[in-house]
């Protein structure tokens, strides 16, 4: 089977799966969850597997399983409306099949350097932030104690920040120095997750602050990891870090 096909078969499985999570008993739904995210690392182990070493089932593969828990516990809290259902149904499909693309890039240019790589780096990026943005804001939705966001969301985006990490050289290796940055940024997410669970702040508004930093953090950090660190890619991030910080301000509850 080529591998175009293996993507779209694959898409459409996990689709079927997504919809059928959703009615299963509430009870069991975590659960249920928790087994389409496994189901889904299987699958897209399958899916990639022509050009997929050891390793990158570690670098690689995880990044469609947390996308695809993310979003069935976003669609776990939307209204029970067909449109809204169906609407991330499709997205969720169009998004899982731009993920294998971007996967499958991501394992060919290993070998050797290819044009789509710099694309595919920002498409990797930006469903590293959808999924950080979703499963943020499902974790404080949840309404738990202060000490349960700071951990949920440490864990969450260790994953997530270590894979985006990984992605900048694809090193055919783990290497300790991506483990240590990652470690950094889920200790600092957990803290400034912490504070905000002191805050009156919307939930809303809390996952985008999260979100927020891990654009800023990664970015800065993959920049660096390239060698591209100018001064101009300084100046951006700084007037992204210092509009983050006035939004804080300005929904700050006790300004």
């Amino acid at each position: 089977m080529r591998r175009r096909e293996k993507f779209v078969l694959s898409t459409i499985l996990l689709s079927l799966a997504l919809s059928g999570v959703q009615y299963i008993n509430l009870e069991w739904r975590f659960l249920a969850i928790g087994i389409f995210m496994i189901f889904v690392y299987l699958i897209s182990s399958w899916a990639l597997s022509d050009d997929l070493q050891f390793h990158e089932r570690l670098t690689i593969v995880p990044l469609p399983a947390l996308y695809a828990g993310a979003v069935a516990l976003f669609y776990f809290l939307l209204p029970r409306n067909f449109v809204s259902q169906l609407t991330i149904l499709a997205l969720f499909g169009i998004g899982l099949y731009g993920l294998y693309l971007t996967a499958n890039i991501y394992s060919v240019a290993k070998a050797r350097t290819i044009q789509l790589l710099y694309a595919a780096h920002a498409v990797g990026l930006f469903f590293t932030l959808l999924t950080s943005l979703l499963l943020t804001n499902t974790i404080f939705s949840l309404n738990l104690p202060f000490w349960g966001n700071g951990l949920l969301i440490g864990l969450v985006h260790f994953p997530l920040a270590f894979m985006a990490l990984w992605s900048v050289k694809l090193e055919d290796f783990i290497a300790v120095e991506l483990l240590q940055y990652s470690l950094l940024i889920t200790v600092f997410l957990a803290e400034f997750s912490l504070l905000l669970s002191f805050l009156l702040i919307p939930v809303w508004h809390s996952s985008l602050f999260v979100t927020g930093l891990v654009y800023l953090i990664l970015g800065l950090l993959q920049s660096f990891l390239k060698g591209r660190l100018f001064k101009n890619t300084m100046v951006e991030y700084k007037l992204v870090a210092a509009f983050l910080g006035f939004l804080f301000l300005l929904f700050f509850p006790l300004k």
